[in-house]
């Protein structure tokens, strides 16, 4: 036979089948486009040059990777209907004299075909979506940009190599699996039944174990960034958890549907229920993974658009002022040069300095256990197992401060503080520092002092406001004794914070924050080289300034970058929720096609299929999405917390973005439903159009 013919069986094959070839190779150009448009964002020089750019291409790798490895599974995993489905058209083949070699020539071309077709198209939309995605990627981060559109050939290589090697990979497991069946297998294979899985039972209450364990840590867990640690093994428990409930406890639920007398000995249940049993292992697993991508879908997307509308907050708790600085010192008169420096500049450019607050802060980090806490001098040789999760900052003024930022008056015993747990918890009624005294404990509500760095801290903080300067300075001394005669070791001083706020616009801000910046540095050299001529020297910084209209750009391309990213990954695990929910319709409808034709043959009505269809899809198809929000309500806490490591300090605004998130999710899921439930009344009625 010439190779022209085994092409046409190949384009006959694909058009004839195209109720299950469509929507997969949809699905093929949808991945690719995707791909294509992040790993473009990603490597573009262009996008790099824009303020934030490069921060956002930081996510977008970690993006690439996760689309990349997701389209190698489930696109082999979806192969699966294909073959399926096609079982019976090849051993008909290989009854009439076809040989397998035969028919893995003509897989071979259908599989050439798909990916010929899938890759042109997928890298076609990708040029010329990856503009508007790029468009949005940059009106997030608030930056211009032209219409040209651009092409990144080592980006098309790179996708084209890709999904080849993911279709050569199809294709190899589409040839074992033709070598490996006998022709009667393959012509029997639609009315195959699967036996239910044994010991399911067992199975059931270690899925349910499981569950139960992860719901305990995603709810149990306080701290952050214990919360961080715990999501991996939470994620994996639950999908594991997923699977087993769904394979074998379905069947056990299939079981005990049956003892219920009046429920089973009913038209539009008996028929469904019988079929279902004998193949819930495959439609179990199905049921799995639509639950595992609608939970990632709700909890990708709800949770970035969450921190996304949070940004702005985000940025005013980064940076209490417009700029802020800190000076080290311990004599407010020290500090005047560097003020004084400051209003010149403001002078210069016709600006004031407004909400000014100053105040000293004594900052530290160290190791938290129950009520003592550790200082930390910068070494790791004295750190034991599990410190690292017991790190927490603390942030430390006087009293006095503390009355004159909050205008209230405040007394506080010698053996008193108070104290403002950020990130993290704190419900003990004393506070021992070792090495400087044991204090007594009162919580405050908010935040007692703006520090704006507490917010880049993931492992927690401590606000503390203690009686006097003296308290201060003794555990300043007492952890610089700690570090002195090590020059690997870090020693801390107090420092005078002193913020002020701006009233023009953003691009005149970092202007005067560049110029202070340059005075200032021209300021500390001339005093340094002062000092070296007398014989003294300055081991430790003299100050360090934040401008918010500086770092604007990175936190908005922090969230920008997990909002997009969010959005396209989600996008990604809809694609695979809609193509499982449909193909699982379609397979079963053209499994349970011959049974109900007997059914209707002995008298059943096409009403009573109807319902009996009905029957058998409510009964498994909602569970996922009932499953899916119980998911996301158990993972609530656990994603509130890591979103607080992220600034995202709104928790109602994340009940409300989830809870609308789920509902839209959920009509969605009703749609599809509804449209691949149509399709599978159709092929099970005998009213599908040859």
């Amino acid at each position: 036979m010439k190779g022209g013919f085994y092409i046409r069986l190949a384009k006959d094959g694909i058009i004839k089948n195209r109720k299950l070839y469509f929507p997969y190779i949809l699905t093929c150009i949808c991945m690719i486009m995707m791909f294509y448009i992040i790993y473009y964002l990603g490597v573009s020089a262009d996008f790099a040059k824009v303020r934030g750019g490069e921060v956002l291409q930081s996510f977008l790798g970690f993006g690439v990777f996760v689309i990349g490895i997701f389209s190698l599974i489930f696109l082999y995993y979806t192969n699966s209907f294909l073959i399926r489905r096609r079982q019976k058209e090849f051993g008909l083949y290989n009854i009439l004299g076809m040989g397998k070699r035969s028919l893995v020539r003509i897989l071979i071309w259908e599989n050439i075909l798909t990916a010929v077709f899938s890759i042109a198209a997928g890298l076609v939309l990708g040029i010329l979506f990856s503009k508007l995605a790029e468009l949005a990627a940059i009106r997030i981060l608030g930056g211009e940009t032209g219409f040209a559109i651009r092409v990144e050939p080592r980006t098309i290589i790179a996708t084209a190599v890709y999904f080849l090697a993911i279709f050569f990979l199809i294709m190899l497991r589409m040839i074992f699996h033709i070598f490996r069946l006998r022709p009667v297998e393959m012509l029997k294979s639609e009315n195959v039944g699967e036996k239910p899985p044994k010991a399911n039972w067992v199975l059931a209450i270690i899925g349910t174990a499981l569950l139960a364990g992860a719901y305990y840590l995603a709810v149990a867990v306080i701290d952050p960034m214990s919360a961080m640690v715990m999501f991996f093994f939470a994620v994996i428990m639950v999908i594991i958890a997923t699977y087993l409930l769904f394979i074998s406890g379905s069947v056990a639920l299939c079981k005990l549907l049956q003892k219920n007398k009046k429920y089973y000995y009913k038209t539009k249940h008996f028929v469904s229920l019988s079929s279902m049993i004998y193949r819930m292992k495959r439609n179990g697993a199905g049921l799995a993974s639509i639950c595992i991508l609608s939970t990632m879908v709700l909890v990708t997307v709800s949770s970035t658009v969450c921190l996304f509308a949070q940004t702005e907050d985000g940025i005013q708790k980064r940076y209490p002022h417009d700029i802020t600085m800190s000076l080290t010192s311990d004599d407010y008169s020290e500090t005047q040069p560097y003020k004084g420096v400051v209003r010149e500049v403001l002078a210069e450019y016709g600006e004031e300095a407004e909400n000014v607050e100053s105040f000293h802060i004594y900052s530290a980090a160290g190791f938290q256990l129950k009520d003592q806490f550790r200082l930390s001098t910068g070494g790791t040789a004295n750190a034991g197992t599990g410190d690292v999760e017991s790190i927490r900052g603390i942030y430390m003024i006087s009293l006095d401060d503390y009355n004159r930022l909050s205008g209230e008056q405040r007394e506080l015993p010698d053996n008193g503080l108070l104290l403002y747990p950020f990130k993290t918890e704190y419900d003990h009624d004393t506070l021992s520092i070792d090495g400087c005294g044991t204090w007594n404990v009162e919580l405050l509500d908010t935040q007692p002092f703006p520090v704006g760095s507490a917010q880049a801290n993931v492992m927690g903080s401590f606000f503390i406001v203690v009686k006097d300067m003296s308290v201060i300075r003794q555990i300043e001394e007492y952890r610089n004794s700690l570090a002195s005669g090590d020059d690997s070791l870090s020693v801390a001083y107090i420092e005078e914070s002193y913020g002020f706020d701006l009233s023009c616009n953003d691009e005149k801000q970092i202007e005067i924050y560049n110029t202070v910046l340059e005075r200032i540095g021209a300021l500390v050299s001339e005093e340094d080289n002062a000092e070296s001529g007398t014989g003294s020297s300055v081991d430790y910084p003299h100050y360090y300034i934040d401008s918010k209209a500086g770092g604007r750009a990175d936190i908005t391309a922090m969230n920008g970058g997990l909002f997009f990213l969010g959005v396209m990954l989600g996008a990604v695990f809809l694609f695979g929720t809609v193509l499982i929910m449909y193909y699982k319709q379609i397979s079963e409808g053209y499994e349970d096609q011959d049974r109900f034709n007997i059914l209707m043959k002995v008298g059943m009505s096409r009403k009573e299929v109807k319902q009996s269809i009905n029957s058998q899809v409510l009964t498994v198809f909602f569970l996922p999405l009932v499953t899916a929000g119980i998911h996301l309500a158990f993972a609530f806490p656990l994603i509130s917390k890591i979103l607080l490591l992220l600034s995202a300090t709104a928790e109602s605004l994340l009940i409300i973005v989830t809870a609308c998130c789920y509902l839209v999710f959920a009509l969605f899921y009703v749609i599809v439903y509804a449209i691949t439930s149509k399709g599978y009344y159709t092929i099970v009625s005998g009213r599908e159009k040859r």
